[in-house]
């Protein structure tokens, strides 16, 4: 990584630009400190876009090998159903949860 006062890139920006898109990095300095790193622009498409580190999303990589039973979004047994609230199966609801839809 090249690292490049801003006086000089001033008057050498094609140049930089040549060999960043030959796969240099140039980082440039103001002042003496870094004040900008020179990358190229990676054209991806919205499916190939990733957080650094990741790998690429591919939508439909599965597609044929997942089934969702016709059954998923039937309700739960009751006995069940308590248990998430923290209830025996053989509890009574309580009165503000009776009627309520699931």
């Amino acid at each position: 990584m090249d690292r490049i006062p801003l006086s000089e890139a001033d008057g050498h920006m094609a140049e930089l630009i040549d060999r960043v898109e030959n796969g240099e990095e140039i980082v440039i300095l103001r002042d003496g400190k870094p004040a900008v790193k020179l990358v190229p622009v990676m054209e991806a498409k919205p499916s190939e876009r990733a957080p650094p580190g990741e790998p690429p999303v591919r939508f439909g990589f599965a597609k044929g090998q997942i089934r969702i039973s016709e059954d998923f979004d039937a309700p739960l047994p009751d006995d069940l159903l308590k248990s998430f609230y923290g209830l025996a199966p053989d509890e009574e609801w309580p009165d503000q949860w009776k009627g309520m839809p699931g």
